[in-house]
């Protein structure tokens, strides 16, 4: 089986490699290519392989450009670090979505549902994982202790949920600050992801938040939230890809 890797960590696509050399040795990868850019080139170029083995954050782009530039008929195995583009990676022929680190036994049944591959099953898997993203409902309000008083702030009156010395607190449009009972990663999932996005282990923002965007050191991007005089509202840099494309819609 012919298979190509799009990847633009070079350890990850190593790593990889040195997987299929065990799991699947009669997989031969036949080119790894970093961008979003060479890809598009290559299956333009090039007769199309059995397997595809691709990362989503690519160095220039996230890797659904190539398939929507040019038509993929083969199979594709998603590898990723964030658990968020399931439901895109299965609009394409995507097949298995693979959390980095990728681990032996999970490649190996990613393979075997590629030799088995058929374009209906992809539809069926993308039917089943909208039916209960349609139906999720995210928490539309936060009680907060104001003095010995109980205040109900709306979800949608709230800028960005941070912490700060082991507590977390929200920063509402009226430019009040209150304390909550939860941390950042139980918040998350709670949120709409169409509406707040995390940008750092610190910092939840909402995309109305995000009016004030400055280029920042290292390939990363700074927000200024009114009320907030802080330097670690960074868009971490390997979240810039994403951010972009969450903004940009």
């Amino acid at each position: 089986m012919k298979a190509i890797v799009f990847e633009d960590e070079t350890r990850a696509a190593n790593h990889l490699e040195r997987l299929l050399a065990r799991v699947a040795p009669e997989i031969s990868v036949l080119a790894k290519l970093e961008s979003v850019r060479d890809a598009v080139k290559y299956l333009q170029n090039n007769p199309e392989p059995e397997l595809i083995f691709s990362d989503i954050q690519l160095a220039d782009g996230l890797s659904f450009e190539i398939y929507k530039q040019v038509e993929v008929s083969c199979p594709i195995i998603f590898t990723t670090a964030y658990d968020h583009y399931a439901i895109e990676a299965f609009k394409t022929n995507g097949i298995d979505y693979l959390l980095k680190p990728v681990e032996e036994e999970r490649l190996r049944q990613a393979i075997d549902k590629a030799k088995h591959f058929s374009p209906g099953l992809v539809l069926e898997k993308l039917l089943a994982m909208n039916r209960p993203v349609a139906e999720k409902a995210y928490k539309s309000r936060f009680m907060v202790k104001v003095g010995d008083k109980i205040k109900s702030v709306p979800v949608e009156e709230i800028l960005v949920f941070y912490s700060q010395e082991k507590a977390s607190f929200i920063r509402t449009t009226d430019t009040h600050t209150y304390c909550i009972d939860y941390a950042l990663d139980q918040l998350e999932p709670m949120l709409d992801p169409e509406k707040y996005f995390r940008i750092n282990r610190k910092y939840i923002v909402a995309i109305d938040a995000c009016t004030n965007i400055l280029a920042w050191t290292n390939s990363r991007l700074r927000l200024k939230i009114e009320g907030i005089d802080d330097s670690d509202i960074i868009v971490a840099r390997e979240r810039v890809v994403e951010f972009k494309s969450w903004l940009d819609r």
